[in-house]
Protein backbone atom coordinates (compact mmCIF):
# COMPACT_ATOMS: atom_id res chain seq x y z
CA UNK A 1 0.00 0.00 0.00
CA UNK A 2 2.54 2.59 0.78
CA UNK A 3 4.91 1.64 -2.28
CA UNK A 4 1.76 2.26 -4.15
CA UNK A 5 1.20 5.73 -2.39
CA UNK A 6 4.91 6.69 -3.42
CA UNK A 7 4.21 5.70 -6.89
CA UNK A 8 1.07 7.89 -6.92
CA UNK A 9 2.69 10.53 -5.89
CA UNK A 10 6.04 10.51 -7.48
CA UNK A 11 3.77 10.10 -10.82
CA UNK A 12 1.43 12.99 -10.04
CA UNK A 13 5.17 15.00 -9.31
CA UNK A 14 6.21 14.69 -12.33
CA UNK A 15 2.96 14.87 -14.25
CA UNK A 16 2.82 18.73 -12.21
CA UNK A 17 6.70 19.64 -13.39
CA UNK A 18 6.06 18.30 -16.85
CA UNK A 19 3.29 20.48 -17.48
CA UNK A 20 4.89 23.30 -15.45
CA UNK A 21 7.72 22.91 -17.84
CA UNK A 22 5.30 23.04 -20.97
CA UNK A 23 3.53 25.89 -20.38
CA UNK A 24 6.88 27.89 -18.96
CA UNK A 25 8.16 27.08 -22.77
CA UNK A 26 4.77 28.49 -24.59
CA UNK A 27 5.30 31.58 -22.25
CA UNK A 28 8.74 31.91 -23.59
CA UNK A 29 8.28 31.47 -27.54
CA UNK A 30 5.00 33.88 -27.48
CA UNK A 31 7.04 36.21 -25.68
CA UNK A 32 9.95 35.78 -27.92
CA UNK A 33 8.09 35.88 -30.84
CA UNK A 34 6.51 39.17 -30.25
CA UNK A 35 9.24 41.00 -28.34
CA UNK A 36 12.50 38.95 -28.66
CA UNK A 37 14.96 41.84 -29.43
CA UNK A 38 16.92 39.49 -32.11
CA UNK A 39 13.74 38.48 -33.68
CA UNK A 40 13.23 42.20 -34.44
CA UNK A 41 16.77 42.85 -35.86
CA UNK A 42 16.05 39.54 -38.26
CA UNK A 43 12.92 40.96 -39.39
CA UNK A 44 13.84 44.43 -39.71
CA UNK A 45 16.82 43.88 -41.87
CA UNK A 46 14.86 41.52 -43.93
CA UNK A 47 12.65 43.77 -44.35
CA UNK A 48 15.12 46.50 -45.22
CA UNK A 49 16.73 44.04 -47.71
CA UNK A 50 13.62 43.58 -49.73
CA UNK A 51 12.70 47.62 -49.63
CA UNK A 52 16.68 48.24 -50.59
CA UNK A 53 15.52 45.72 -53.80
CA UNK A 54 12.81 47.08 -54.78
CA UNK A 55 11.40 50.44 -55.97
CA UNK A 56 12.19 53.09 -58.33
CA UNK A 57 15.24 53.97 -56.89
CA UNK A 58 16.83 50.89 -57.85
CA UNK A 59 16.93 52.00 -61.28
CA UNK A 60 18.85 54.80 -61.20
CA UNK A 61 21.96 54.22 -62.37
CA UNK A 62 25.18 54.07 -59.24
CA UNK A 63 28.63 54.98 -59.86
CA UNK A 64 31.99 54.76 -58.54
CA UNK A 65 33.53 58.30 -58.65
CA UNK A 66 36.41 58.31 -61.41
CA UNK A 67 34.36 55.57 -64.04
CA UNK A 68 35.22 56.24 -67.36
CA UNK A 69 33.27 54.74 -70.63
CA UNK A 70 33.46 55.30 -74.30
CA UNK A 71 30.25 55.55 -76.05
CA UNK A 72 28.18 56.38 -78.60
CA UNK A 73 24.53 58.01 -77.57
CA UNK A 74 22.11 56.69 -79.82
CA UNK A 75 18.95 58.31 -79.29
CA UNK A 76 15.08 57.04 -79.33
CA UNK A 77 14.59 59.37 -82.46
CA UNK A 78 17.82 57.26 -84.35
CA UNK A 79 20.49 59.76 -84.39
CA UNK A 80 23.87 59.37 -82.41
CA UNK A 81 24.38 62.26 -80.36
CA UNK A 82 27.31 64.51 -81.50
CA UNK A 83 29.37 67.49 -80.08
CA UNK A 84 31.13 69.30 -82.76
CA UNK A 85 34.09 71.04 -82.83
CA UNK A 86 32.66 74.29 -82.79
CA UNK A 87 30.27 73.56 -79.82
CA UNK A 88 26.89 72.51 -81.21
CA UNK A 89 25.10 70.09 -80.38
CA UNK A 90 23.06 67.42 -82.59
CA UNK A 91 22.12 64.60 -83.36
CA UNK A 92 24.02 62.12 -86.71
CA UNK A 93 22.86 58.75 -89.01
CA UNK A 94 26.55 58.79 -89.53
CA UNK A 95 27.95 55.71 -87.38
CA UNK A 96 31.30 56.42 -88.53
CA UNK A 97 30.55 60.25 -87.69
CA UNK A 98 34.51 61.15 -85.23
CA UNK A 99 32.43 63.84 -82.93
CA UNK A 100 29.46 60.87 -81.96
CA UNK A 101 32.29 59.01 -79.74
CA UNK A 102 31.54 60.20 -76.15
CA UNK A 103 33.48 60.11 -73.08
CA UNK A 104 31.29 59.61 -70.01
CA UNK A 105 32.79 60.06 -66.53
CA UNK A 106 31.46 59.50 -63.01
CA UNK A 107 31.77 62.79 -61.42
CA UNK A 108 29.67 62.04 -58.38
CA UNK A 109 27.28 59.74 -57.54
CA UNK A 110 24.83 59.20 -60.53
CA UNK A 111 26.21 62.84 -61.63
CA UNK A 112 28.13 62.18 -65.23
CA UNK A 113 30.25 64.97 -67.32
CA UNK A 114 30.34 63.99 -70.97
CA UNK A 115 32.95 64.92 -73.24
CA UNK A 116 33.26 64.40 -77.44
CA UNK A 117 36.71 62.56 -77.82
CA UNK A 118 36.81 64.73 -81.05
CA UNK A 119 35.43 67.83 -80.31
CA UNK A 120 37.57 68.04 -76.84
CA UNK A 121 33.59 69.13 -75.66
CA UNK A 122 31.71 68.67 -73.09
CA UNK A 123 27.97 68.22 -73.38
CA UNK A 124 26.61 71.04 -71.66
CA UNK A 125 23.18 72.75 -70.61
CA UNK A 126 22.59 76.32 -69.28
CA UNK A 127 19.94 78.01 -67.10
CA UNK A 128 18.09 78.85 -70.32
CA UNK A 129 18.19 74.98 -71.06
CA UNK A 130 19.70 75.60 -73.93
CA UNK A 131 22.88 72.60 -75.49
CA UNK A 132 26.12 73.06 -76.57
CA UNK A 133 29.22 71.82 -76.62
CA UNK A 134 31.58 73.90 -73.24
CA UNK A 135 35.56 73.94 -74.12
CA UNK A 136 36.12 73.69 -70.25
CA UNK A 137 34.42 71.81 -67.31
CA UNK A 138 31.73 73.24 -65.37
CA UNK A 139 28.79 73.05 -63.38
CA UNK A 140 26.54 73.61 -66.69
CA UNK A 141 28.52 70.34 -67.78
CA UNK A 142 27.30 68.60 -64.24
CA UNK A 143 24.47 65.91 -65.54
CA UNK A 144 22.40 63.27 -63.88
CA UNK A 145 22.19 60.04 -65.48
CA UNK A 146 19.29 57.57 -64.86
CA UNK A 147 18.08 54.24 -66.22
CA UNK A 148 14.25 54.66 -67.52
CA UNK A 149 12.06 51.47 -67.33
CA UNK A 150 12.43 50.74 -70.71
CA UNK A 151 15.98 50.35 -70.56
CA UNK A 152 17.25 53.64 -71.88
CA UNK A 153 18.92 56.44 -70.40
CA UNK A 154 17.96 60.45 -69.38
CA UNK A 155 20.26 62.86 -68.83
CA UNK A 156 19.27 65.99 -66.58
CA UNK A 157 20.98 69.03 -65.58
CA UNK A 158 22.08 68.62 -62.16
CA UNK A 159 22.02 72.03 -61.35
CA UNK A 160 19.68 73.72 -63.46
CA UNK A 161 15.85 73.47 -62.97
CA UNK A 162 12.67 75.01 -65.00
CA UNK A 163 9.76 75.79 -62.50
CA UNK A 164 11.10 73.25 -60.18
CA UNK A 165 11.12 70.65 -63.29
CA UNK A 166 14.39 68.89 -64.26
CA UNK A 167 16.08 70.19 -67.47
CA UNK A 168 16.35 67.27 -69.89
CA UNK A 169 19.11 66.91 -72.66
CA UNK A 170 17.12 65.91 -75.89
CA UNK A 171 16.95 65.66 -79.61
CA UNK A 172 13.84 65.99 -81.77
CA UNK A 173 12.76 64.11 -84.79
CA UNK A 174 15.04 65.42 -87.37
CA UNK A 175 18.31 65.53 -84.91
CA UNK A 176 17.66 68.83 -83.92
CA UNK A 177 18.50 69.68 -79.91
CA UNK A 178 15.16 70.22 -78.02
CA UNK A 179 15.31 73.21 -75.34
CA UNK A 180 15.68 71.38 -71.63
CA UNK A 181 12.51 73.33 -70.42
CA UNK A 182 10.16 71.78 -72.35
CA UNK A 183 11.71 68.65 -71.83
CA UNK A 184 10.04 65.96 -69.78
CA UNK A 185 11.53 62.43 -68.47
CA UNK A 186 8.67 60.62 -69.77
CA UNK A 187 9.29 61.93 -73.52
CA UNK A 188 11.18 59.60 -75.51
CA UNK A 189 13.09 62.31 -77.25
CA UNK A 190 15.34 62.81 -74.24
CA UNK A 191 15.97 58.96 -74.24
CA UNK A 192 19.08 57.82 -74.96
CA UNK A 193 20.58 54.39 -75.19
CA UNK A 194 24.79 54.32 -74.18
CA UNK A 195 26.51 51.39 -76.87
CA UNK A 196 29.31 50.56 -76.61
CA UNK A 197 32.36 51.06 -78.95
Amino acid sequence: MRSTMRRWTVSNSVSACWLVCVVYLLAVSVTCGSACPGQRAHNSSSASASTSTSGRHVRSYVHLQGDVRQRKLFSFQKFFLRIGRDGTVNGTKRKDDPYSILEITSVDVGIVAIRGLGSKRYLALNKRGELYGARKYGINCRLKERIEENGYNTYASAEWRSKKRQMFVGLNAHGRPLRGKKNRRKNTATHFLPIML
